[in-house]
């Protein structure tokens, strides 16, 4: 069994990388009005040189440019998008890990205007990595349009813009499959859509919040799916669709709990992407049951590997997981990566980057055991 040539690829990663401390220290600095736009940019791209050469030399066929230009790893490009704008306030989420809970705070959005894609997005941040990568695919990472509806709900958008829902949403996925395009044009082959709420809505707490806010916990994966459908309508030939999924990422902890059981028979059949990145680290993810659900042709990147803890697995273990997964799903539509990034946030995980590139080769490694 060989290792494939296209994405997803045997040993693949998610996309966030740890951001080094002097590219913490430029951003501050930039925010406190000492380092110019221009400064802060010739930092980023140190920094991402330096990202591409560690993905490489681990033997990853895919680079990503670690998601160091953003803050967070959705909102840097959601308010970009025209209609789109931070509202008062900030939300309040709640996450959990072994020691206790944390609370993040991320700013709220508000839909004010008819959404619109005015000019494509991380095209410059693209272009660069495109440039600095020699013989990894380069491979750039986006929010899911299931994102900006997520998390507020119809209560984030303006009545008096959008009465009508389906309005919304046939303008939030025509600004998406104009942004797929664009970045077709610009030679992107490796696309990922992120997206937490398909796997959040497999928690029965996270869809009794659905139905606090007056959605439809029974059926918005449906309504996700559709619509991320419709954003891919226009995808070019010869790029490669990944959506990636998990419950929560921040400062080595998660929001939300269970398996893919809820959503897994319409994911798998409908959504119209080549390949899935899912959580299975640890028990939180449920088991591989639902993986019975995955059609021939698409692949299941398995992420056993987490990034959450410092500890480097061991790949006996992770070979038996493999092969217990390979129970459901022929083992020749499986991968094998990390199950989440390492710095969903600029505060990034609890793991040194050390341990982040030890974690990067085991993945690589115990892949090539596997496939060949």
């Amino acid at each position: 069994m060989a290792q494939r040539s296209s994405p997803p690829f045997r040993g693949d990663h998610v996309g966030s990388l740890l951001r080094p401390p002097s590219l913490l220290a430029a951003r501050a600095e930039h925010e406190a009005g000492r380092l110019s736009a221009e400064d802060l940019r010739a930092a980023e791209d140190s920094a991402i040189r330096e990202a591409v050469r560690m993905q490489e030399s681990v033997g990853l066929q895919s680079a990503t440019d670690g998601e160091f230009r953003r803050a967070s790893w959705h909102m840097d490009f959601i308010y970009r998008l025209g209609g789109i704008s931070r509202a008062e306030g900030r939300l309040a989420v709640s996450f959990r890990n072994e020691r206790g809970s944390i609370e993040f705070t991320p700013a709220a959005l508000r839909v004010d205007g008819r959404i619109e894609l005015a000019e494509p997005i991380f095209a410059e941040d693209f272009k660069a990595l495109q440039s600095m990568v020699t013989n990894a695919v380069p491979k750039l990472t986006i929010p899911s349009p299931s994102m900006v509806h997520y998390r507020g709900g119809r209560a984030a958008i303006d009545p008096a813009v959008y009465p009508d829902m389906e309005e919304f949403w046939a303008d939030l996925t025509a600004a998406y499959a104009k942004e797929v395009e664009a970045l077709g044009a610009l030679g992107c082959t490796y696309l990922q859509f992120d997206d937490t709420s398909l796997a959040y809505l497999n928690d029965p707490a996270q869809r009794a919040y659905i139905a606090e806010q007056g959605g439809d916990p029974e059926h918005q994966h449906e309504t996700y799916i559709r619509n991320i459908n419709a954003a891919l309508s226009r995808k070019p030939a010869g790029m490669h669709v990944t959506t990636h999924m998990c419950r929560g990422n921040f400062r080595s902890s998660w929001a939300a709990e269970g398996g893919y059981d809820f959503v897994a028979e319409a994911l798998f059949n409908e959504l119209e992407v080549d390949g899935f990145f899912l959580e299975y680290d640890d028990a939180r993810s449920g088991g591989f049951e639902p993986l019975r659900f995955v059609p021939k042709g698409k692949l299941v990147v398995l992420g056993l590997v987490t990034t959450k803890r410092g500890q480097l697995e061991r790949k006996e273990d992770l070979l038996r997981r493999i092969d217990e997964a390979a129970r459901f799903v022929p083992l020749d539509q499986l991968c094998l990566s990390p199950q989440c990034g390492f710095s969903s946030t600029l505060e990034g995980n609890l793991l040194t980057y050390e341990e982040e590139v030890a974690k990067l080769r085991l993945v690589v490694e115990t892949a090539r055991e596997v496939w060949g």
